[in-house]
This record gives C-alpha cells, sequence and structure tokens, in this order.
C-alpha cells in the first residue's frame, strides 16, 4: 500500500481540527502516516527543546535515538539546513546515525510553525533502499504546512 497524500491530509486536518499542541499534533500527524504506507519502517518526530538539539517526540516503530544534535546525521541536517534531505542509501550519507540496523533509506523534513520558528523535523525510514521521491517530500511537506503552519 502506497499513501495517497490528498486523502491522508484530509483525514489528519480533520483529526487535528482546532487543536494547538504541539505533541498531539506530531502524535496523531504519525500514527496516520506510519499506516499509511508500506514503506514506512520507522516515523517520528524530533523537537526543537534546545539550541542546536533535537530529542525524541512523538514516534511508531522500533525505538528511535533519544537526542540528535544539529551537527549530526540526517535529521541535523534537515534541521541545520531547513531543507529536506531525501536519502537513497543511509550508509552514504557522512555522518549518518545508525539508531536502527534495518534504515536502508530516508526522508526528513523540517517543521515550521505558522511563525516559521522552527519546531522539529519529520523523520521517516524504510527498510527499503530508494524508498523515496520528490512527490513524497511534496506530500509530506504539504501535510506538515496545513497542520503546523496553524501554529
Amino acid at each position: 500500500m502506497t499513501i495517497d497524500y490528498l486523502e491522508t491530509g484530509r483525514i489528519i486536518d480533520s483529526l487535528t481540527a482546532g487543536e494547538t499542541d504541539e505533541v498531539a499534533l506530531m502524535a496523531t500527524v504519525v500514527c496516520e502516516l506510519h499506516h499509511a504506507d508500506d514503506r514506512f519502517d520507522w516515523t517520528g518526530f524530533y523537537r526543537v527543546t534546545a539550541t542546536s538539539v533535537l530529542k525524541i517526540g512523538p514516534y511508531q516503530g522500533g525505538h528511535g535515538c533519544l537526542v540528535i544534535p544539529f551537527s549530526k546525521g540526517v535529521c541535523g541536517a534537515a534541521a541545520r539546513t531547513g531543507e529536506v534531505q531525501l536519502v537513497d542509501d543511509v550508509d552514504a550519507f557522512p555522518g549518518h546515525i545508525a539508531c536502527s540496523s534495518s534504515t536502508r533509506s530516508e526522508i526528513v523534513l523540517p517543521v515550521h510553525a505558522g511563525d516559521g520558528r522552527l519546531i522539529g523535523v519529520l523523520d521517516i525510514d524504510s527498510d527499503q533502499p530508494s524508498a523515496f521521491t520528490r512527490a513524497d517530500a511534496e506530500g509530506l511537506s504539504a501535510i506538515l504546512r496545513s497542520v503546523f503552519g496553524r501554529l
């Protein structure tokens, strides 16, 4: 099963309407995304909790890393640069942090509130190589803007 971003976005919007708590929003988004696509082996948020520090937030899947500095890994790169990270082969990514040995590819998107502040990153791992495309980046970005842009 492959995700239908428009339909999943509509479902997430209806579930999160009126909610302003970041963690509640993250938990709902992660649950819906994780169960919408068989490629998604680990789906979760890392929250900005201090200057240049990400800490684990709501997630689905096996254990994640607890703390990731902006200076390390794919999640750190997304937070540091503000750009989507599409990684076809995590073993080829310089400084990749192996939170799970089964991860082959990854997409990480920065998450901004409506005022522009970075509140975290959305990290989706796959046990398949080259699992993610620009279409995934666009679909996921639209959902994140819709949900977190109203904060």
